[in-house]
């Protein structure tokens, strides 16, 4: 099931939207697209507090007093899950048991990869996905349910956590995070969902111009840093060659290296990533002869947080890869 987000009049949102202030819930969120996406559905109501500082590692981030004081505060905490950002998790586990939280991987109506799963083909409609899992519900109000499997590290095996980079599950996302705030503030309701509903035409947008604008490089391999993008390229049907890290805690291999560069025989380019050092993908593309392609960003590192953040992140990776793939072969 999907959640629908309906429209309302605009007098309607007019008597609303100043109603209640004192009631809008304080919100956390974990990473800048999480971030922006609240930010989209509260609208004027409030500003949901980013915790990820702006450039900093989402996997391994450690929280500053005042970030777990104001986390102490929070009315709701809407965040990826432990998958992504376990210094979260751990967090979490010292709050009233009585702080609302959503988990987005576990919304119902999420499309969830595993790491290693394969690119959709090129044809690929982008419909709801046979071959994908389907997260199973998980109320906001469900305790606390952590998985601590992954407090040691961001290993990439088992449900891939960049699920954001798929738009239909942020359309999705949307709707979860304004009924849970109209359920937190009621005499708000409407109004979270008349901005969810206006997002999730602005991502629709976003998505057909992107489609389009990526369709001319879809069966063009490239290689990528880190094991990220698995969603984006299904949703696009991108074809991702190999990837140069097999996590985040150590560097690739001799044989690892040797097995990627035997994949890349057909590849044009190779791209490195923000908060990577670009040094071991310049070595690889001198090995090759790829072309290197600018910094992709699918965490939104360099993108200043607030309602554009998410559109932005998409755009970015898209503008990157073109810039790149939709040139004469090397």
């Amino acid at each position: 099931m999907r959640y629908t987000i309906s429209f309302v009049t605009a007098s309607a949102l007019a008597g609303l939207v100043g109603a209640a202030a004192a009631e809008v819930p304080r919100v956390i969120t974990d990473i800048p697209p999480v971030q922006a996406l609240v930010a989209q559905a509260m609208g004027d109501l409030g500003q949901p507090v980013l915790l990820l500082d702006k450039g900093a590692d989402a996997h391994s981030f450690q929280l500053r007093p005042s970030q777990a004081a104001a986390l102490a505060e929070a009315n709701l905490v809407i965040w990826i899950g432990p998958e992504m950002t376990p210094w979260l998790d751990r967090a979490l586990g010292g709050l009233a048991a009585d702080v609302a939280q959503v988990r987005l991987l576990k919304a119902e109506g999420t499309d969830l990869r595993s790491y290693g799963d394969g690119a959709a083909p090129a044809d690929d409609s982008h419909a709801d996905g046979e071959g994908h899992d389907h997260a199973a519900a998980a109320p906001a109000e469900d305790g606390h349910g952590h998985d601590h499997d992954h407090e040691h590290g961001h290993a990439h095996e088992g449900v891939d956590p960049h699920a954001w980079l798929d738009p239909g599950n942020a359309r999705v996302w949307l709707g979860v995070i304004a009924a849970e705030l109209a359920r937190l503030d009621p005499a708000n309701a409407a109004t979270y969902q008349a901005n969810a509903a206006r997002a999730d035409a602005e991502i629709a947008a976003l998505d057909a111009r992107l489609d389009a604008a990526l369709a001319p490089v879809r069966d063009t391999p490239f290689a990528v840093f880190h094991d990220a993008y698995g969603y984006f390229a299904d949703h696009y049907g991108l074809t991702i060659a190999g990837t140069v890290a097999v996590g985040d805690a150590a560097p690739p291999g001799a044989a690892h290296l040797a097995a990627l560069q035997a994949r890349l025989e057909k590849a044009q380019c190779i791209f490195p990533e923000t908060q990577h050092d670009p040094k071991l993908v310049q070595t690889i593309a001198a090995d090759t002869g790829l072309r290197v392609g600018g910094a992709l960003d699918p965490e939104g590192a360099g993108v200043e947080p607030g309602p554009q953040g998410y559109g932005a992140i998409l755009s970015g990776l898209a503008d990157t890869l073109i810039a790149c793939l939709d040139q004469p072969a090397p």
